[in-house]
């Protein structure tokens, strides 16, 4: 009891910007944690063809998301949380007006070549319909959230995300298995649950900023954030697109057996997530300080931490497809390592934009960015005729290797401009981690036929973790801690 005592004396002495950053980050793992071990029952009690029609949906969405919202819940709304300090609540309301006239021209259009759209999704029109319904709703959402986060206001974030997070996948797996249609039933029951929360926080916005259309809103909005849309869709499609090609180029069974692996593959993102929520104004601080030489050190043992967690995911990945999935779903194992690694050179490029960022060179994150997605496209195009969906997990990999070695290059020209060319990264380093991230990935390939030699390489790892487990520890507690340095 005197544990529990200290531990919540000491939680309630924490500043209410890192009390509420702890628990953003919290959400941030619950909801994507939840979503994870749901993927079992879903996969078993939907046919391959089913899950992969459904992640075909998902994908879609988040694509047609960026034209129909433009984003406006990033880049320029924390900008409008500041200039219009006054006027918060009429500024939300205008971004939802934004939202609904955008939705309303997109639906419009489909009504006027639905054949042609509903062909080129590869969706039905009841998911098509579906899709236009969560696209009008769910921004509110995200223009709440934001704002609760810009004002600290965590405690209904939590209670939302909480609510959200659980009601989801009861709704789903009772609308799935009480129906005949179950890739209809499970977006239905995803749509359900956002027109509920959605729905009734777009009424409160509403009713609290009684605008529906300002000018001078509108226009701030629409010119901050329409020069990012490349950035926000070229992100996108690096991350989404490989699923609708595999459809389009394959069929929706393969689209399930990639989105699975993937999933499984990408699990380390929610640690990427929350270790760059203290790293972002951690590097921030350090630039501003004048002391953007210390954070090498502390990079450079964090790419150690991202590719120790690359290869536990790439070692245990057949158990792990044995647990998310049924037996017809082990083929796509092999998916798995690339797009692991994959997440060792996103998180790269988060550590390198972020130096963009602070000087405003968003030329560089543009140029990254869309020459990546660019690359995936025409990758995908050409190989998944020949490979297969196995040919996606390798471009995303390619991809991600480019993306994040370029911004390495055009980090450097920030820092030679702005730093006097400081040594702020270790460029040997990072090339010499990320080729050993290559190598396992590559080498794996030929280690799941040979479990008993896979679990002996692992043994021996872990033995070193063991021995090595004071350091082990303190490159966690380093990790943890960024904004405390």
């Amino acid at each position: 009891m005197d544990v529990l005592k200290k531990i919540i004396d000491k939680y309630k002495k924490i500043p209410l910007p890192a009390k509420a950053s702890l628990w953003f980050v919290f959400c941030s793992i619950l909801q994507k944690g939840i979503s994870f071990i749901t993927v079992p029952i879903f996969t078993r009690i939907m046919s391959t063809t089913e899950y992969g029609v459904y992640s075909t949906y998902l994908s879609w969405y988040q694509m047609l998301l960026i034209f129909t919202s433009l984003n406006l819940y990033y880049g320029v709304f924390n900008n409008a949380m500041v200039k219009f300090q006054d006027r918060r609540d009429q500024y939300i309301s205008s971004m939802q007006g934004i939202v609904i006239v955008l939705t309303f021209a997109f639906f419009c259009v489909y009504l006027a070549f639905t054949e042609a759209i509903n062909d080129f999704l590869g969706l039905s029109t009841p998911l098509v319909l579906l899709l236009f319904v969560e696209l009008l709703v769910t921004p509110a959402l995200q223009f709440w959230t934001v704002r609760n986060r810009f004002e600290y206001k965590y405690r209904s974030i939590v209670a939302v995300t909480l609510a959200k997070s659980i009601l989801n996948p009861i709704l789903g797996i009772v609308f799935v298995l009480f129906s005949s249609q179950k890739d209809i039933a499970r977006v239905a029951s995803v749509v359900l649950v956002e027109v509920c929360f959605c729905g009734a926080i777009a009424i409160y916005q509403f009713y609290r900023g009684k605008k529906f259309f300002d000018k001078e809103f509108w226009k701030f909005a629409i010119l901050f954030n329409i020069p990012l849309i490349p950035h926000y869709l070229s992100g996108t499609i690096l991350s989404q697109s490989d699923r609708i090609m595999i459809g389009k180029l394959v069929d929706n069974s393969a689209v399930a057996f990639y989105s699975v692996a993937y999933n499984i593959g990408v699990v380390i993102n929610i640690i990427v997530t929350s270790i760059n929520s203290s790293l972002t104004p951690w590097m921030y601080q350090k630039i501003q300080e004048a002391k953007a030489h210390e954070m090498k050190k502390i990079i450079n043992l964090l790419l150690i931490l991202m590719a120790a967690l690359v290869l536990m995911v790439e070692f245990l990945a057949p158990e792990a497809m044995m647990i998310l999935a049924s037996k017809e779903y082990a083929g796509a194992v092999y998916v798995i390592p690339p797009v692991a690694a994959s997440t060792f050179f996103f998180f790269m490029y988060n550590v390198f934009a972020n130096v963009e960022f602070y000087f405003e060179e968003r030329r560089f994150v543009l140029i990254g960015s869309v020459m990546a997605a660019v690359l995936n496209l025409l990758l995908n195009w050409i190989f998944i005729p020949v490979f297969g969906y196995y040919a996606a997990g390798y471009t995303t990999l390619i991809c991600y290797i480019i993306y994040g070695l370029s911004h390495l290059g055009f980090s450097r020209l920030v820092i030679k401009k702005h730093l006097n060319d400081e040594q702020v990264f270790d460029g040997k380093f990072i090339i010499f981690m990320s080729a050993i991230v290559v190598a396992t990935t590559v080498g794996l390939n030929y280690l799941y036929s040979f479990n008993a030699l896979r679990y002996s390489i692992l043994s021996i790892i872990l033995v070193v973790i063991f021995i090595k487990r004071q350091a082990a520890l303190n490159i966690l507690k380093m990790a943890m801690s960024l904004k405390q340095r």
